[in-house]
């Protein structure tokens, strides 16, 4: 008995390694999880695994849904898209790689093992496509209309997500919607302007985005067509024989309008007589005419005049002579006598105002001087100055002193006399 321990013990150590052996072998595959959902840019590479366990001899192949499209079978690949491949990193992981994704690319991908029923599972692979402007589909980079009429602006793109339109002028001011309301930033691919006036001219752009970068913008240029105006400023100019004058006009006009001056029905042109500048700033200019050392023969009618393809236009300006202004020498001898008197006054008034009670026997001139000219009023400025309360007190007890002096002098005298 001894001996038959040691045997049956191993046996069935034995007999439970292969019963362990062929439950492994046995047991059918599973997937250990889920094929994740992938997300990629067009032209970027993506990969999506399939984890399988158990997988013994069977085989795991890889199939796009969406083409019906047989990919890749264990290591072989099937599809003849180069951009296809498979990877088994290890035991249990099998990846497929796709190169340089296209949109075709888009949609769900299985992966499935041959057992008897068949398994499988699927993962999906979203292929984003930045925004992309359809220049054919869209208006020209350049339109023209003319003013007071309607004009529409269509801007077409593709991408996925489907990209979002939206409208701004390149200047920053805002867009006039149907003549009610003005909005900085419009959506939609159809941008109406409604009686489009000119200072709706300019550069519009439509950008295209759909969060997958980079976003791309259009440029059109609108062009707004009108016959010339012309605004005068001053349309009478006085200046005197002798002086350089300018006289000027605004125009606009669109197409660019040719603009000249006309003096007695002849072209200005420039001369050493004749400065002529232009000032333009889109569809306004600023014309000036400067005539030098004015002479009799250059008073009259000038004429500004603007012509484009739309039309033409005229402004008048009448320069006349004025007199030169002269300098009276009468009027500068009065005017010179009158600072100096004005000098003088001032002279006086601060003498006394430095004048301190008892100062001496010079104070009674002073004070005299103050109370025989007129009341101080300062000459450039026509304010009047009161005299100082010193001055007027001082005076008063001057002529109190002058009195009581009389009286005594002729109390004396009727002595004498008596």
């Amino acid at each position: 008995m001894t001996r038959r321990g040691p045997w049956r013990s191993f046996a069935i150590s034995v007999i439970q390694i292969i019963t362990i052996i062929c439950q492994v072998l046995t047991e059918e595959p599973r997937f250990a999880e889920p094929i994740p959902n992938v997300t990629v840019a067009l032209g970027r590479d993506a990969s999506l695994p399939c984890v399988v366990e158990h997988l013994g001899t069977y085989k795991v192949a890889w199939i796009h849904i969406d083409r019906q499209m047989i990919l890749t079978i264990h290591r072989h690949v099937i599809t003849r898209l180069a951009r296809f491949s498979v990877q088994h990193d290890n035991a249990m992981t099998w990846l497929l790689h796709v190169s340089q994704v296209q949109q075709e690319d888009r949609g769900y991908y299985m992966c499935q093992v041959n057992t008897n029923p068949m398994i499988s599972q699927v993962g999906y692979l979203q292929v984003v496509v930045p925004p992309n402007i359809l220049d054919e589909e869209s208006t020209q980079s350049a339109v023209a209309v003319r003013e007071n009429q309607n004009i529409s602006l269509v801007c077409k793109a593709d991408g996925f997500p489907a990209p979002k339109i939206m409208w701004r002028r390149e200047d920053g001011q805002p867009i006039s919607v149907d003549r009610r309301k003005k909005v900085t930033v419009y959506e939609g691919d159809t941008l109406s302007l409604q009686r489009i006036s000119r200072t709706e001219m300019g550069a519009y752009l439509c950008i295209a985005t759909n969060a997958v970068p980079p976003s791309v913008s259009k440029r059109i240029i609108v062009d707004v067509e009108f016959s010339p105006m012309i605004w005068v400023p001053n349309q009478l100019v006085g200046a005197p024989a002798g002086t350089d004058v300018t006289v000027d006009c605004h125009t606009e006009a669109h197409p660019r309008a040719i603009s000249y001056w006309v003096y007695d029905n002849v072209m200005v042109l420039p001369t050493k007589k004749y400065a002529i500048n232009t000032e333009e700033n889109s569809y306004r200019a600023h014309m000036k005419l400067t005539v030098r050392n004015l002479q009799t023969g250059d008073f009259g009618n000038y004429r500004c005049i603007s012509k484009n393809s739309l039309g033409e236009t005229e402004g008048s300006i009448r320069l006349y002579e004025i007199p030169m202004p002269s300098t009276s020498p009468k009027a500068t001898e009065m005017k010179s006598n009158a600072n100096k008197e004005s000098v003088r006054r001032v002279n006086v008034s601060r003498s006394v105002a430095r004048a301190e009670p008892g100062a001496g026997t010079e104070r009674p001139s002073v004070v005299r001087a103050q109370l025989d000219r007129a009341p101080d009023r300062d000459a450039a400025h026509h304010v009047y100055r009161p005299p100082h309360p010193h001055h007027v007190s001082g005076t008063r007890r001057v002529h109190c002193w002058r009195q009581s002096f009389l009286a005594i002098i002729v109390l004396v005298q009727m002595d004498l006399i008596v």
